[in-house]
């Protein structure tokens, strides 16, 4: 279910967002071009709009963006937020000091381009699990300093967050397992060390790995890189008292034939490409006379 940006973007994400927000605006440093070109009375207009078929995600930025740069504006939206719009779709407008909206152009730009991407490439997933019962779960591999607004467009595409930190869900994956001497012991530390403990996801990549997790009562089970006659083996070894998840090498071609393995499906797959490798969408902002 989508989660409007007021409140996806509370407490820590409202923080992890405008450090973010920040950090854009100080790589870009001071607009000299538009210093030397206007004085700091002088005012512009500006529409944003999409240049190909696509969803609308990350419109509140604009309004972040400048209450940073502490610049007198003025926005509006003219399409709705996460929303499929047919190119050369006006979705807002701004009015604001020339020099503060020069600077800002690019930064808002790369942020609604980049989600709506990730929104884009996430909802082309999901119709493909669309009457499968599967969910599908983005993962941790996102942009550094853009967990928060990744997440949110992985969302707004109709995908499921799978956590936004390490403190959510506790995930052992073979270093941790390794480390600890073997996944009934670090489960067992785990559930020792918390209480009320976290969930505990187990990363596995054999059937004796999902056994010994199975044996060891993981709230989650990650089938990772399982394919084939292997993954429907895992799959079928866990209980329904216990969410299974697939992960590694899901591919748009793949993904609904994974999703109905048989005899048991999947609870959740999880794709890391819905943020490390959407293509950006494409927007423009123009001046406007009105």
């Amino acid at each position: 279910m989508f989660t409007p940006w007021a409140a996806f973007f509370s407490s820590d994400g409202q923080r992890l967002l405008q450090r973010s927000i920040d950090l854009a605006l100080a790589e870009d440093g001071p607009e000299l071009t538009a210093q030397g070109l206007f004085s700091p009375e002088a005012r512009m207009r500006a529409a944003i709009r999409a240049k190909e078929d696509t969803l609308v995600v990350g419109l509140p930025v604009i309004g972040a963006v400048f209450k940073s740069l502490n610049a007198p504006f003025a926005w509006r939206a003219t399409a709705r937020e996460a929303s499929l719009v047919p190119a050369m779709t006006e979705v807002a407008r701004i009015t604001a000091p020339a020099v503060a909206m020069l600077k800002a152009e690019r930064v808002i730009l790369n942020f609604i381009t980049h989600l709506s991407g990730i929104a884009n490439l996430t909802a082309r997933y999901a119709r493909e699990l669309e009457g499968t019962g599967v969910r599908l779960l983005d993962t941790r591999k996102t942009t550094p300093c853009l967990r928060w607004p990744e997440k949110y467009a992985v969302q707004a595409g109709g995908g499921t967050n799978h956590r936004k930190n390490l403190a959510e869900m506790l995930m052992l994956k073979d270093n941790h397992i390794d480390a600890a001497g073997s996944i009934t012991a670090a489960v067992a530390a785990l559930r020792a060390r918390y209480r009320p403990c976290p969930p505990v996801e187990v990363e596995c990549r054999t059937l004796e790995h999902v056994r010994e997790a199975v044996a060891a009562k993981a709230d989650r089970i990650m089938m990772d890189n399982m394919e084939g006659p292997l993954l429907s083996q895992a799959l079928a070894l866990t209980p329904p008292s216990i969410e299974a998840e697939v992960s590694g090498g899901v591919r748009l071609e793949n993904i609904r034939a994974i999703a109905l393995t048989a005899p048991r499906r999947p609870d959740f797959i999880s794709v890391g490409r819905l943020t490390h490798s959407a293509v950006a969408a494409d927007f423009s902002m123009t001046l406007i006379s009105a």
